[in-house]
């Protein structure tokens, strides 16, 4: 039986090409699909909408952090697709006592790059993930960098206010699209306020579709408190989906630039 190292540096014993795949991360789910795996993924979460013949027709089995161990019991899958922050290490640690458990843990865009060679070896797709490597290397490649970098604060939640911190994977997308995360410094997704937010005097204020919903009616009300900084609602899939989306973000990336121009 193959072994295989995940990115925490657990050892997993896994068949060759698995047929019975569940995954626990959105973005995991639909790499999957662009690796062909439609016939071998059998249960996927509440959150995995992408894509959505998926998200119709695939067993759901609770959502990241909440998983229905009956279900997957009655699945009896033969590899379970993880990942460090958006899965629950308690829940991971039971399962991996009935099943092998691969985890991921991306943090940046390498790490995402390896996550999808990772995958590939593992279920037998590696023509397949190194091309979407390929195509999402060449992608991130020709992002233009010599736009002025503008002091930015990227929001994913309300009540409180949060941020993200230096060792998250949606600042490292910041960097890659040009922005200065002005939180960088922190760790995780550190609480701030409105008063540290006109104290700081950012450029630029990403309010995130993901996991906050924020809409036009957040994005006034802040802008009327903010009224020296640009606000923009972004989607937060392109700034932190981790698999194969990582294909469309710097195209998303450049226009968002143009629109700062």
């Amino acid at each position: 039986m193959p072994l295989f190292t995940d990115q925490t540096g657990r050892t997993v014993s896994i068949h060759a090409a698995p047929q019975r795949i569940i995954s626990l991360v959105p973005s995991q789910t639909e790499l999957l699909f662009h690796l062909g795996l439609e016939e071998e993924v059998i249960g996927i979460t509440k959150f995995c909408i992408h894509p959505e013949s998926w998200f119709h027709t695939k067993t759901r089995i609770g959502g990241t952090k909440q998983i229905n161990t009956n279900i997957i019991e009655q699945l009896q899958p033969d590899l379970i697709i993880a990942n460090k922050e958006e899965n629950v290490k308690e829940q991971v640690e039971e399962l991996e006592k009935q099943y092998p458990v691969w985890v991921s843990d991306v943090n940046n865009l390498e790490d995402a790059l390896e996550m999808i060679k990772q995958i590939g070896l593992l279920t037998g797709t590696k023509e397949k993930a190194q091309e979407i490597n390929h195509r999402i290397r060449t992608n991130f490649d020709s992002l233009e960098r010599s736009i002025p970098i503008l002091r930015t604060v990227y929001l994913i939640w309300r009540n409180p206010y949060m941020t993200v911190g230096g060792d998250t994977f949606i600042h490292a997308m910041l960097q890659q699209a040009g922005f200065e995360n002005i939180y960088g410094e922190s760790s995780r997704y550190p609480s701030i306020t409105i008063e540290q937010l006109k104290d700081d005097k950012p450029d630029l204020l990403l309010l995130s579709s993901e996991p906050y919903p924020f809409r036009q009616t957040h994005m006034d009300e802040l802008q009327a408190l903010l009224p020296n900084t640009k606000i923009i609602l972004v989607d937060g899939e392109l700034f932190s989906w981790y698999g194969s989306r990582l294909l469309h973000s710097p195209a998303y990336f450049m226009n968002l630039r143009q629109q700062l121009k």
